[in-house]
């Protein structure tokens, strides 16, 4: 079984809108060269590495791991030829969230907020959900002092009710798409979907407003339907985060990344957030104790969670 991957390390985080990239030249060092790019500025996952490159001034890789918000199927002769193309002797290929999990072990006191909830149990399962392009969700457990990363597709589970108005929601989304699953609620392209709904509550016609509007009139409180959409945002939110609290049982914390709630401000703290993660009827006491925190680091810890997988003895999906 191989060991630890060579350095110089690329590292890439390939999300639905951004990519980044950074490298790490040694052993200790932490991830240098960091770079965002939109990924529809180029044509390929490859074109989008090359440009890196160049434009960083990095060292051509010895190994390599990418971060990829989809599900890793293992396509060996897609991967292979991309390790070919780079030269590297190692080429690592794994979900986002995958890589986000490994990263929190890594992130210092100012890089979390809390979020209400006790103190965490040491060496209990660890809960990972981001709202951004898409819903991520992932989660970390210890085996035997090594930490694990559990890949998921949980964003896409369905999306439940805690009242008339979100049983309304839900149907909304299920005339729209069929299934209702969380991620259709809490994404950018949900919070557009919360927005529309609002709307139609108040019966009035939406405007055709992008993600980052709705959060912006929201804040701005200019808007009552974007205020009622973010309100709605962080209630379902809390809700899904409770119950995934609840299935890996969490008592390591429950952590909160992607994109969208970092913008928003203090919001999460002022929501129904807290108090939906926690209304579980007869297990409320056990919810109450898991400690929540918002992810708030300056750089992308997923870049140190993709190099945490190459110091691993075997290949991480």
């Amino acid at each position: 079984m191989p060991g630890p991957a060579p350095f110089p390390r690329l590292l890439g985080d390939v999300g639905g809108t951004h990519a980044r990239f950074g490298v790490v030249e040694s052993r200790g060092e932490g991830v240098g060269r960091i770079r965002e790019t939109a990924c529809d500025d180029h044509p390929s996952l490859e074109a989008a590495i090359d440009s890196y490159l160049n434009e960083a001034g990095a060292p051509r890789p010895a190994s390599c791991a990418i971060a990829i918000a989809s599900p890793v199927t293992g396509d060996r002769v897609a991967i292979d030829a991309l390790r070919l193309r780079l030269g590297v002797d190692r080429m690592l290929v794994l979900n986002d969230f995958t890589a986000l999990a490994l990263a929190l072990p890594t992130l210092a006191g100012d890089e979390r907020e809390a979020v209400g909830g006790g103190e965490p149990v040491a060496g209990a399962p660890i809960a990972l959900i981001g709202p951004g392009t898409g819903l991520g969700v992932g989660g970390l457990i210890d085996a035997d002092g090594r930490p694990v990363s559990i890949a998921s597709e949980g964003g896409h589970v369905t999306l439940s009710a805690e009242d008339e108005r979100e049983e309304r929601l839900i149907a909304a989304l299920r005339r729209e798409f069929g299934h209702a699953s969380a991620e259709r609620a809490l994404s950018g392209s949900g919070l557009v979907h919360l927005y529309r709904f609002a709307c139609a509550e108040s019966d009035r016609s939406p405007l055709p407003l992008a993600p980052e509007e709705v959060s912006a009139r929201a804040l701005a409180r200019s808007d009552a339907a974007c205020v009622e959409a973010v309100d709605l945002f962080f209630a379902l939110l809390g809700g899904v985060a409770g119950n995934l609290a609840l299935t890996v049982g969490a008592r390591g914390g429950v952590y909160v990344g992607g994109g969208i709630v970092p913008h928003l401000g203090d919001w999460i703290h002022r929501s129904q957030f807290r108090a939906r993660f926690e209304g579980k009827g007869r297990r409320q006491p056990y919810l109450s104790s898991i400690p929540v925190w918002l992810i708030q680091a300056s750089s992308p810890p997923a870049l140190r969670g993709a190099n945490v997988a190459l110091d691993a003895p075997q290949r991480m999906t």
